[in-house]
């Protein structure tokens, strides 16, 4: 799987405004709910649920939320980068400015996993995410994504 068979145009905003973990995970349902058949209520509250196990964020400034949605769904991604980072219980407790969000059918255990590999190694490139931390607009930050 490629981050393109995941990730659209749509789901793609840089410099958002944000101020809180909660917010940003709001932005992430609002957008994704755009995309699935499922309400962003609900994608917030599996959001939500994923994090009160551990927070996503990994460290440098980056955030992998993730979570399961129901079988008649696609797999879809979502990547924010924000005006400002924010507080979002990371393990190295620094901000975080770059999020990739991800949401996987629940059948989807194996792609999940791998899907959450690929973008883990994508992120893991310094230059990769120098280059997302600076993109001017949603569609640069989108073809930095799937091009890298």
């Amino acid at each position: 799987m490629e981050v393109a068979d995941i990730l659209s145009r749509g789901c793609t905003r840089s410099a958002v405004p944000c101020t809180s973990k909660k917010r940003a995970l709001e932005i992430i349902s609002e957008l994704a709910a755009l995309h699935l058949n499922i309400s962003s209520q609900q994608l917030f509250d599996c959001l939500l649920a994923r994090e009160k196990m551990g927070s996503t964020g990994i460290g440098n400034g980056i955030a992998i939320p993730h979570g399961r949605i129901s079988d008649d769904n696609r797999a879809t991604a979502v990547l924010l980068t924000f005006a400002e980072p924010v507080e979002f219980d990371a393990i190295d407790n620094q901000p975080v400015g770059l999020v990739f969000a991800l949401l996987v059918p629940e059948q989807e255990c194996k792609q999940h996993l791998k899907t959450l590999s690929l973008i883990a190694e994508k992120l893991s490139n310094k230059q990769v995410c120098k280059q997302l931390r600076q993109a001017g607009s949603d569609d640069e930050l989108y073809n930095i994504m799937v091009s890298s």
